[in-house]
């Protein structure tokens, strides 16, 4: 049976995670989750700390197609907008074989003062993504301020999750193996909305460090 047959369809999802900038260390989320569960793997990107778009989303796409099965993206920051210009640029069929992809913290690669190492990511997608996706902001990052994030959302089609005062969602915001995380994205991959989760997670988990609730809403029209 072929990657597109029903029998790949039944499948566990493998998660791809995506990197940001300069690769995700030994405490980020990422790495943590790739430790700790049995279905995640790195897309390894190439070029961690000078980055190109074209690349990017190429090695994403052939990490991909490596997967017998569905697939689910857990990304962050420079990551979601690599994601998103995969979206925009194949042509894959709605859900299939990327069936969720969980979006954290995605930089605005369209302000003036965007680092020439990121520039060449911009103008960012307005496309609505060709699978149901969840993107969570922070509201003090310092790659994107809140609204725009909120907006990006919008283009996409995404759940959007207010993360309160969460710094990058990173390493440095001390999330651990940052459990609510992990109940988005198995949320993703029963294909069950992720406002079904209850604000009592999400204190208990990025609230913790932010001493916030988080506030979801709905923007996908699929």
């Amino acid at each position: 049976m072929n990657r597109f047959g029903s029998a790949s369809r039944t499948r566990q999802p493998v998660v791809l995670t995506v990197p940001g900038l300069n690769n995700s260390g030994p405490s980020h989320w990422q790495t943590r989750w790739e430790q700790s569960r049995g279905d995640c793997q790195r897309v390894e990107l190439g070029r961690w700390s000078s980055p190109n778009r074209n690349a990017w989303v190429t090695r994403l796409d052939a990490a991909i197609r490596e997967i017998d099965g569905p697939v689910i993206l857990a990304a962050h920051s420079l990551g979601c907008i690599t994601v998103a210009w995969w979206g925009a640029l194949q042509s894959q069929a709605y859900g299939w074989p990327v069936i969720g992809a969980l979006l954290v913290a995605p930089p605005d690669c369209d302000r003036v003062e965007t680092p020439d190492t990121i520039g060449n990511f911009g103008p960012v997608p307005r496309s609505q993504l060709p699978f149901p996706s969840i993107l969570v902001a922070s509201r003090d990052d310092p790659y994107i301020f809140f609204e725009r994030a909120h907006s990006m959302g919008k283009y996409w089609g995404s759940q959007f999750i207010d993360a309160g005062h969460c710094g990058h969602i990173n390493a440095e915001s001390n999330l651990g193996d940052w459990q609510f995380g992990q109940e988005l994205l198995d949320r993703l991959a029963d294909g069950v909305p992720a406002g079904g989760l209850g604000l009592d997670a999400a204190v208990s988990t990025i609230g913790r460090a932010t001493h916030r609730p988080l506030v979801t809403d709905q923007h996908a029209s699929r």
